[in-house]
């Protein structure tokens, strides 16, 4: 199971740290990521992160504003995102990623439906 959180109402330009914690599996064994789910748009493939932490992606509309990273003592993902702009106003999930062309997300082991999300709103 994973479970989202970190999300809010920030004027553009703030800041915000969005959480995955996760249960009942290791997120180290796995490359993860984040995807966001705006009202009438496609999914879009925000972050992703390998299992080794070596690799990671990001879509270009946040490059350079937003870190992914995880806490292995915590199993917990977490989503730093800076310099937010309305754009970025959407629902933010995490899942397993995977890493082709572009990234594919998956559910997390034994799970068979997304999490709830976090909803991020930026707006002034």
């Amino acid at each position: 199971q994973l479970v989202e959180s970190g999300g809010g109402l920030v004027q553009p330009g703030g800041s915000l740290r969005l959480s995955c914690a996760a249960s009942g599996f290791t997120l180290d064994y796995y490359t993860m990521g984040w995807f966001r789910q705006a009202p009438g748009k496609e999914r879009e493939g925000v972050s992703c992160i390998s299992s080794n932490d070596e690799m990671t992606y990001y879509a270009d509309s946040v490059k350079g504003r937003f870190t992914i990273s995880r806490d292995s003592g915590k199993n917990t993902m977490y989503l730093q995102m800076n310099n937010l702009k309305p754009e970025d106003t959407a629902t933010y999930y995490c899942a397993v990623c995977a890493l082709d062309d572009s990234p594919t997300f998956y559910f997390p082991p034994g799970a068979y439906s997304w999490g709830q999300g976090t909803r991020v709103t930026v707006s002034s």
